[in-house]
């Protein structure tokens, strides 16, 4: 699942990440980690289209948290936009998939 891969490369960006951005880092992770676990719960509601678009909708909340995010580390040099540079490609591909998704859900 590419929302995974996002996951896993957002969790090797933070750690080059200042400690002192403790708080930086684990909202990053948590708005990561909570694309997958959005689409995975929606999923397994029983597969209600309304219940299921909901979660796909939270997890697009996400994305965009997300994206503002990285934005504030590449600003504030606590990450580079080189270094980074393929979390942001997956970050957009999965933006991409998740407004094809639920678009598809829309009754």
């Amino acid at each position: 699942m590419i929302a995974m891969d996002l996951v896993d490369r957002v969790y090797g960006d933070v750690k080059a990440m200042p400690r002192v951005e403790f708080d930086l880092r684990r909202q990053i992770t948590k708005a990561a980690t909570s694309i997958p676990s959005n689409i995975a719960e929606g999923w397994r509601r029983k597969r209600r289209r309304p219940a299921y678009a909901n979660h796909v909708s939270i997890a697009m909340g996400s994305h965009g948290e997300l994206d503002t995010e990285l934005e504030i580390c590449f600003r504030n040099g606590f990450l580079n936009r080189a270094d980074c540079a393929e979390t942001v490609k997956l970050l957009a591909r999965v933006g991409s998939m998740l407004d094809r998704l639920y678009d598809s859900l829309d009754p």
